[in-house]
């Protein structure tokens, strides 16, 4: 067998000819295969079970780039490639061969690397195959190791038996080999779950095991991400607090960029699957968008937005469902509804209907806006509009989910007022009335550990008004036990003499024991869930990336080429100074017509502060009595804009003539552009990073689009916003496509330049991009940390991504920035030290900026030294088994359960 050896399958079978023959009693198989997904699934031979040694090296898609980034970075990038299949379908068709396989790896012989996609072997196939007497073999070839590919396909196969083929070969594998990493366990346990995999009925699984059924084939799990998991211990939170109550009320305080959307909005569809009911989502205008697209993109759910301003409905893609009006808000067209709680805020129609029915689960989204007017007015103290429509909708809602970063703004009593929403319509929060738990100044001292009842009378009175659940405690067990009461009765009448003598005797002798019992058994512990950032970094479960802020307020003249920054301020020119004063002007006298206006007056500065394009399309659209439609908290002013006075009209037209001047051309394009494209900061310009571009406005964005396409004509630009809204450019032409589609040119290197809105931004994993360009910035901190959050996620292979952040000089923005600048910490938390979201009113006296927001952070530092967040839990670190879930609720059936109407 000296001699070259040459097979065709259309001569001869090659199963029967070559490898059977060679495989009989081979002790040894090295196999370089193609693509690894496919070539994995061909390893089924009933012939390779009594090899002793079988070694596979294949190739795979992934970039070089994302093969140096974190072990789970790499694996969640190869399990998005392994799971590109539907899964319903593999498993009907090849579940024999995922079962085998599965054998194969579990049995100990089979052993498989991958490596990256510089090494392009996806055709070009060989193997050495040692016998027991210590001959070896060679062959190359286009053959697979299925059956199929042996008995029936038309391949092609070389065998070599020469000593210098084999080691060619072998010196070829070897090199491959010590290169690749091994076949990751995720990728094992998907094969084993697909093999087993079973389409199951709702009836069919326990409250506990839905979430797992559910998100197990979700486009998140698919992607090769997860649910992270503080967020899984939410949804099992929520469904303990389900079990205990038969219903849910919980504040979920995590802190921003941890992912609470997410929570919230698993936990919702798990109780809808569950049969609870129609889900209400309320938050703020600008956000409504975020929620329908993190519902599609992650879970694949369906949901519909309600367009005030219209009074119709919106799908997520984009569909209008027309209503006969206001009433229709009572009837949304599918089981989770999001609406704005701009409308709340100002008191329109649809609050009242809203009101008239029941819900399964209603979630508020920045909750810290539900409060009590502050000031020394008439309504100071009193419940503003939202949280005073939250106290009544809580009592017609079986479950209540609240969401926001800082329960606390300035006062204690702001929690409370929290929990006091939760304790509408379930007293098991803090107790019916008289209960001690719903005085704030009394409990304060107890839930801090300061002070313990000093009788057991008086620890009675703590505990009976609301009486924990059972397994809280072993003596909260006891006195249910002895009292004959269950977990859904929680207000307990009897007073401390009638209490059976062996309970009195247990809270004599036992509880004086534990001196800070309350302290650890609250109310505030039992309802409210936080999840911080530094913790779940110390944790190993977010990784820890800097961030470098750009342009630095103190670099000398010249540090960023000929871009002209004065401190944070990047140089306008005289057109624009124009267009800004008359733009100020037209504020000022928005301002006097109507102490009402609020940020309408300022919302052409910040448009125009934006770029050049939103200046002068707003304008142009307020002169015009056009809708501006962008941002659901303008739909009340149509009215106010609709009626300009002559002052409001001159100033208008007096910003479009300056800023249609020939000369007016916008500095922030060409600092953007040199920032892509020079080496200002890095040896490298920011587009070989990668890069993401923010904007709060569509037009900004779609004129930052236009001038890079020309500028940069062979380079994809990506436009990432609204539905509809979102393509391609490309040599100046643009092309729609899908959110989808962007997400993945960008994780697969096609795409490494992004322009997006914040309304588009929620679920946006942009982790391959290095850097962030802010053309323009939100008047609210969180939103910045939410942008940053894009690419500031696991899987970020640079150690400390860049930010460039853009504002006109001698402006409102500028100022505004200024005094944040100012309070940011260092690179590993530059937003600790800020406000959460400028109020209106500071926006209004600018020369106070500063000091109104040291006295904000002040007093809330008081606040949170006064009431310490102590009620922080515990996150599991356990591996996510909700992936491996076998028994799964069909897609079509979630989607036929959810797209009932109210």
């Amino acid at each position: 067998m000296g001699a070259l050896n040459r097979f065709s399958s259309r001569l001869q079978p090659l199963d029967r000819t070559f490898l059977q023959d060679r495989l009989q009693g081979a002790v040894a198989y090295r196999r370089i295969a193609g693509y690894f997904r496919s070539s994995i699934l061909e390893l089924v031979g009933e012939f390779l079970s009594t090899i002793p040694t079988i070694q596979v090296v294949c190739n795979s898609d992934l970039d070089p780039q994302d093969w140096h980034v974190s072990r789970r970075a790499r694996e969640a990038a190869l399990l998005d490639r392994w799971q590109e299949a539907d899964p319903a379908l593999e498993a009907a068709l090849y579940r024999p061969q995922y079962r085998r396989l599965y054998e194969l790896l579990r049995q100990g012989n089979l052993h498989i690397r991958v490596v990256p996609a510089q090494q392009l072997f996806l055709h070009g196939k060989a193997g050495v195959i040692e016998s027991a007497t210590g001959h070896k073999t060679c062959f190359l070839g286009s053959v697979n190791e299925s059956k199929r590919a042996f008995s029936t396909n038309y391949e092609l196969l070389w065998e070599d038996p020469t000593p210098e083929g084999v080691a060619w070969v072998e010196a070829e594998f070897a090199a491959l080999w010590e290169m690749g990493i091994p076949l990751p366990e995720v990728i094992i346990e998907q094969i084993h779950r697909i093999g087993d995999r079973q389409e199951v009925k709702l009836i069919d699984l326990a409250p506990q095991d839905i979430p797992a059924a559910t998100l197990a084939e979700s486009p998140l799990y698919r992607r090769g991400e997860t649910l992270q998991p503080w967020q899984r211990d939410f949804v099992a939170l929520f469904l303990e607090h389900r079990q205990t109550y038969d219903q849910v009320r919980l504040l979920l305080a995590d802190e921003v960029g941890v992912g609470k959307t997410l929570s919230l909005a698993t936990a919702a569809l798990v109780a809808n699957l569950l049969g609870d009911g129609p889900v209400l989502i309320l938050c703020p205008a600008p956000l409504t968008l975020q929620w329908q697209t993190e519902l599609l993109d992650k879970l694949a759910i369906p949901s519909a937005v309600w367009m005030s301003q219209g009074k119709y409905w919106q799908d997520a893609q984009g569909h209008i469902i027309r209503t006969r009006g206001v009433e229709d808000i009572a009837r949304c067209p599918v089981q989770i509804a999001i609406v704005s709680t701009g409308l709340i805020i100002q008191q329109s129609p649809e609050c009242e209907v809203l009101l008239s029915r029941r819900y399964g689960t209603v979630i508020l989204d920045e909750a810290h806006r539900a409060r009590r007017h502050g000031g020394i007015g008439q309504k100071a103290g009193q419940p503003n509009h939202l949280l005073n429509f939250m106290q009544q909708i809580a009592q017609r809602s079986r479950h209540v989910l609240l969401g926001t970063a800082t329960p606390i703004q300035t006062q204690v009593y702001e929690l409370w007022d929290l929990l006091g929403i939760l304790n509408q319509g379930a007293g098991f929060v803090l107790g019916r009335t008289y209960s001690r738990w719903q005085i704030w100044q009394t409990a304060l001292p107890i839930v801090k550990g300061e002070q313990s009842p000093p009788t057991p009378r008086e620890m009675w009175e703590w505990l009976q008004n609301p009486l924990p659940p059972a397994k809280e405690h072993p003596i909260f067990s006891a006195i249910r036990l002895q009292l004959g009461l269950d977990d859904k009765e929680y207000c307990v009448s009897t007073g401390f003499a009638s209490l059976p003598t062996v309970i009195q005797t247990r809270l004599e002798l036992e509880l004086p024991a534990e001196a800070e019992f309350l302290y650890h058994h609250n109310p505030i512990v039992r309802h409210t869930v936080v999840r911080r950032r530094r913790t779940l970094e110390e944790k190993g479960l977010l990784e820890r990336v800097g961030v470098i802020v750009h342009p630095q307020p103190d670099a000398p003249l010249g540090t960023y080429g000929d871009i002209p920054f004065i401190g944070v301020g990047l140089m306008a020119n005289y057109t624009f100074e124009c267009a800004y004063t008359a733009a100020e002007e037209f504020s000022h006298a928005l301002g006097q017509r109507t102490r009402t206006a609020g940020f309408l007056k300022t919302i052409l500065l910040q448009r125009l502060c934006s770029s050049f394009a939103a200046g002068r399309i707003t304008a142009t659209k307020i002169l015009n009595h056009q809708s501006l439609d962008e941002d659901g908290e303008l739909a009340s002013a149509t009215s106010i804009l609709s009626n300009l006075t002559p002052a409001e009209q001159h100033a208008l037209e007096q910003v479009i003539a300056e800023l249609e001047r020939p000369e007016a051309r916008d500095p922030k394009l060409t600092a953007v552009l040199a920032f892509l494209t020079q080496p200002l900061t890095d040896p490298h310009p920011w587009l070989e990073y990668g890069c993401i571009i923010f904007s709060q406005f569509y037009d900004t964005v779609t004129a930052v689009a236009t001038a890079l396409t020309q500028a940069l004509p062979t380079e994809l630009i990506a436009v990432y916003a609204g539905v509809g809204k979102s393509g391609l450019w490309q040599g100046g032409q643009f092309t729609s496509v899908d959110r989808e589609a962007i997400k993945d040119g960008v994780k697969h290197h096609r795409i490494r330049l992004v322009i997006a809105t914040d309304a588009a931004c929620e679920g946006l994993n942009l982790q391959t991009l290095g850097t962030l360009i802010n053309v323009d910035l939100p008047w609210n901190p969180s939103r910045l940390e939410q942008r940053l959050g894009r690419i500031k996620r696991f899987g970020q292979r640079r150690p400390t991504v860049e930010m460039l952040n853009l504002v006109y000089h001698n402006t409102l923005d500028e100022k505004i920035y200024e005094a944040l600048s100012r309070r940011m910490k260092d690179r590993y938390d530059i937003f600790g030290s800020l406000p959460d979201t400028l109020e209106d009113e500071w926006i209004d006296n600018i020369e106070q900026l500063e000091d109104l927001m040291d006295k904000y952070l002040h007093l809330r530092q008081e606040a949170r030294n006064a009431f310490e967040l102590r009620y922080e839990r515990h996150v599991s670190d356990d591996p996510d088994q909700w992936r491996n879930c076998a028994r799964v609720l069909a897609r079509q059936d979630i989607l036929n359960v959810l797209s009932q109407p109210w």
